[in-house]
């Protein structure tokens, strides 16, 4: 046995695995964690002081007519408030597990966290006010206070975050995992797990109730042992994420056993998948029935609040973008129209939410006998059929070549998110004949609107690969936030000038 386990380890040596280690022997990954989380309090201490300052500056010394002044404030006043507040913004985050480590780096929910603490503390501040006839305070100054500390705190956060994510690459901050499962669901989720670099996890292998010790699953991962070897493997390789691919382990009492050996375990996270992994990116949400708990799907992705603060940014943006664009639309419409004979708008029949269809809105760019154009070019056809793009279009007139270079061509489409038919972020739409391709995926894919920008358009468009594009799909639809739809808007604009993959 210990031949064999030394044999595994050595074939766990690479290039990461060493500069795991390394980063191990430097420093404990315990103590890695201490640095960070004492790094995120000096932050939080610093740019929460700083909002504060910013907040005085603002409504007492730039003179902005906004704000009345009509007695001099004491800054002596403000900062000994100051110094009150900011031990109570400080519990407030610790409340909502932002000193947690198994709430940190979690993408754009820790933002959503600062903000939900920022908001609270605004709000005890008025309601002290209310209570304490003494306690005075400027309310453009809380205002203004409230405001810049989110601002502040999310880029101190943001800034930690990115030296977190260099640092994983140099073997830190990264917690030894191993799937339980080597089955399609397990590959499935080491799919994803080795797609994102930043989510931490430092992925061994896999351990599977008849697969032998060693033998290759998927890319440089292999088998660690089987179920009965799991206590030494994790004891061997010091595991602190031990993920379950639950429809690998057909007997209950192995999973039971597992639980109770791990569930409650110091030092061992364990994980227990849906399932359901592969085709459900929905939600699922539990319900008791006569006392029974039973798990449904989701049908949409969105509900409730989601869906009102998604369609608050998308109202709030798109009317005052037509307003903006008209005289470009205008223009562009004239152009197509002097340019070649024809519509000056395209309606594309594409698939909506639920599976209902929509004609998506394009400024036309190519002939209207464009289809007669690729008959005697059977390679084109092909490519077509495959990638359903062309990189050389025949089809594609001079003002539709600069259109989709610049990008221009899809701005009628603001008028379908008007329509309620599209978001502004979201999936790129695909048409009906689009469908199989995306296999097993299909039913998440209609439970969210096509969006005008996305991950697949701020990754490089049309130069990804039809496979990289699904994949990109189900992770902004699994890991949809609002924060993460205001982040790819962010990025829509330098991949827009970089026009990378634009054709």
């Amino acid at each position: 046995m210990q031949s064999t386990m030394h044999g595994i380890q050595t074939s766990l040596e690479t290039p990461l695995t060493a500069k795991v280690y390394q980063a191990s022997r430097n420093i404990p990954r315990h103590w890695q964690w201490r640095l960070f989380t004492l790094s995120l309090v000096m932050s939080d201490v610093l740019m929460t002081g700083l909002a504060f300052r910013l907040a005085y500056a603002v409504r007492f010394e730039f003179s902005i007519p906004l704000f009345r002044l009509e007695v001099t404030p004491s800054i002596v006043y403000y900062r000994n408030l100051v110094f009150i507040l900011i031990p109570v913004w400080l519990v407030l985050f610790a409340t909502l597990g932002l000193y947690n480590r198994q709430d940190l780096l979690s993408g754009t929910r820790e933002y959503s966290q600062v903000f939900n603490g920022t908001t609270i503390g605004m709000f005890c501040v008025i309601a002290t006010g209310f209570l304490l006839p003494g306690f005075v305070f400027a309310r453009g100054w809380l205002l203004l206070a409230w405001v810049f500390a989110f601002l502040c705190v999310a880029s101190g956060r943001f800034l930690n975050r990115r030296v977190v994510y260099s640092l994983r690459e140099h073997g830190y901050f990264l917690s030894p995992a191993v799937i339980v499962g080597a089955n399609d669901e397990g590959i499935s989720l080491a799919r994803q797990f080795l797609g994102g670099r930043r989510s931490g996890l430092h992925l061994l292998g896999f351990v599977d109730k008849k697969t032998p010790e060693g033998m290759p699953i998927y890319g440089q991962l292999v088998s660690l042992g089987t179920l009965n070897q799991l206590d030494e493997i994790v004891q061997r390789y010091h595991v602190e994420e031990i993920i379950l691919a639950s429809s690998a382990i057909s007997s209950r009492d192995w999973l039971l056993d597992i639980f109770k050996r791990y569930g409650v375990a110091k030092g061992i996270n364990l994980r227990l998948s849906s399932g359901l992994y592969e085709i459900i990116t929905t939600g699922l949400t539990v319900k008791d029935f006569a006392y029974v708990p039973l798990v449904g799907v989701n049908q949409v992705r969105m509900t409730g609040v989601d869906m009102i603060l998604k369609l608050a940014l998308d109202y709030s943006l798109t009317i005052p973008g037509i307003l903006l664009v008209l005289p470009l639309l205008l223009f562009i419409a004239i152009a197509i129209k002097l340019d070649s004979p024809g519509p000056i708008i395209h309606r594309r029949r594409v698939m909506g939410v639920n599976g209902c269809q929509f004609d998506a809105y394009k400024f036309r760019t190519m002939f209207i006998n464009g289809d007669a154009l690729l008959k005697d070019c059977p390679d084109l056809q092909e490519e077509l059929t495959t990638n359903h793009k062309l990189k050389d279009d025949p089809r594609v007139t001079r003002v539709g070549r600069f259109l989709r270079k610049a990008s221009l061509d899809e701005l009628p489409q603001l008028f379908n998110i008007l329509k309620g038919e599209m978001s502004l972020v979201g999936p790129r739409m695909i048409s009906p004949e689009e469908i199989g391709k995306y296999s097993q995926w299909d039913i998440n894919l209609l439970t969210v609107r096509p969006g005008l920008t996305g991950l697949w358009q701020v990754n490089g468009r049309s130069d990804v690969s039809y496979e990289q594009r699904v994949r990109f799909d189900m992770h902004y639809i699994r890991n949809w936030s609002i924060w993460l739809d205001i982040q790819l808007l962010f990025q829509t604009l330098p991949a827009w000038l970089n026009r990378r993959g634009a054709y």
